[in-house]
């Protein structure tokens, strides 16, 4: 009876903070798609600066704003997109809310899951959260957007060379274009926290920084795999440019974690690669 109680005390505590997530995001997630920013310019003292505020606007909302942004940064010049599907517009401006609603709601998401891991974790547990919690954000920031602001770019601009050297009209469709930009600039965002992974787990004394020296090619061999799953498409080379990066993070990773346990620190006996 009292596993129970404990049960059902977790259960609703788990309830009240993914409620509580739901609060944040499902208004986020509406402005984002009833809701245009219209941009002005003003004077402040002699710097002319842009300013924004809101308009309702079902059709012209953020999420269409976004996509034009997307397609002028991403897309060659000559390329041209084709809405191919009759609802392909909608779901692409869905997709872009939920992608800007999880990103800018991320920082109120970690502070609900934290807040529910903490009582169920150790102090040595606690103190580690406390210590990642903020380079793990920064570097899924940085990551998501160099996906967007470089990879991504550089990645279409790769694969149109080959259709104009193939004498092929570069045509796009709409929701392949989206599904592409999204998935491939966020899989950055995931690979860069590669070496906080890395550094908790050997610092936790549950992996041995010498366990990850050892298992390089493993490492080398499982970022070729997550590269040809994570990317939509069939080309060996969004693969390879989404695999260096994750290659090398993983070796940066190894070194800090090797930099932390040169610091005398204890290590568990049951670490794996003891």
């Amino acid at each position: 009876m009292v596993n129970l109680d404990r049960i059902l005390s977790v259960v609703s505590e788990l309830r009240r903070r993914l409620l509580r997530i739901l609060y944040v995001l499902a208004p986020l997630f509406g402005f984002l798609v009833t809701f245009q920013l219209r941009f002005f310019r003003f004077s402040f003292v002699t710097l002319g600066l842009t300013g924004a505020y809101p308009y309702p606007s079902l059709f012209n909302n953020v999420t269409a704003q976004v996509f034009r942004a997307l397609v002028a940064w991403m897309l060659p010049a000559h390329v041209e997109l084709l809405n191919v599907g009759v609802a392909d517009s909608v779901v692409v401006q869905m997709e872009i809310a939920a992608l800007l609603t999880l990103i800018l709601g991320m920082p109120w998401i970690v502070h609900e899951v934290g807040a529910f891991l903490v009582p169920a974790l150790r102090s040595n547990e606690r103190e580690l959260l406390r210590r990642i919690g903020i380079p793990a954000s920064a570097l899924f920031a940085v990551g998501t957007s160099l996906g967007f602001a470089y990879w991504t770019p550089l990645t279409f601009t790769l694969l149109f060379r080959y259709v104009n050297a193939m004498g092929l009209t570069p045509v796009l469709g709409v929701q392949d274009f989206i599904s592409f930009a999204l998935l491939y600039s966020f899989a950055f965002g995931v690979v860069f926290e590669l070496p906080v992974f890395l550094y908790a787990l050997t610092r936790l004394g549950i992996v041995k920084a010498a366990y990850w020296r050892q298992h390089w090619r493993a490492a080398v061999i499982g970022s070729l795999i997550f590269g040809m799953i994570i990317t939509p498409d069939n080309s060996g080379i969004t693969m390879l440019l989404i695999a260096a990066p994750m290659i090398a993070l993983y070796f940066a990773g190894a070194w800090f974690a090797a930099r932390w346990e040169n610091r005398d620190q204890p290590i568990r006996p049951h670490a794996v690669g003891a």
